[in-house]
């Protein structure tokens, strides 16, 4: 599918995404910045993937890994620095959020610093649920 807005454009195939761009974005962040090329291109690989271009340059990125039946969970999403506080993340959100093949699903996510952004887009703390986790000392080392 494509989005259009301006001049920017969301593209939800793996063909579109510029892996050094969004390698470099996510160098940025806390939860990936070890992430090696070579493990974000197995993760593009298996994920449905949204990029944010404004014209030729990819300045967003966002995947989800699903079953397409019962769960979405929604990873790495990402706005390039310069192009932040214009809207362009809460508008991919939404994009994924809504995408036909995963609009139907129990969506999931974690943050521990975009709680307040996510509850906007009508994500809440699940009640009487506990997050378990194995293995995630170090995850972003692959």
């Amino acid at each position: 599918m494509k989005w259009t807005r301006g001049e920017f454009t969301i593209f939800d195939r793996r063909a579109k995404v510029d892996g050094p761009a969004v390698h470099g974005m996510l160098q940025e962040t806390y939860w990936a910045k070890n992430l090696s090329f070579a493990g974000l291109k197995e993760t593009i690989k298996r994920s449905l993937c949204f990029s944010v271009f404004h014209g030729e340059r990819q300045v967003g990125y966002g995947r989800v890994m699903t079953d397409f039946t019962t769960y979405a969970v929604i990873l790495d999403t990402v706005i390039h620095r310069e192009y932040r506080g214009q809207g362009l993340g809460k508008w991919m959100a939404h994009c994924i959020s809504n995408h036909p093949k995963i609009a139907h699903l129990r969506q999931v996510l974690w943050t521990r610093d975009a709680e307040g952004f996510y509850a906007r887009l009508g994500f809440s703390l699940p009640e009487n649920q506990t997050f378990m986790a194995k293995g995630l000392g170090n995850t972003s080392q692959r």
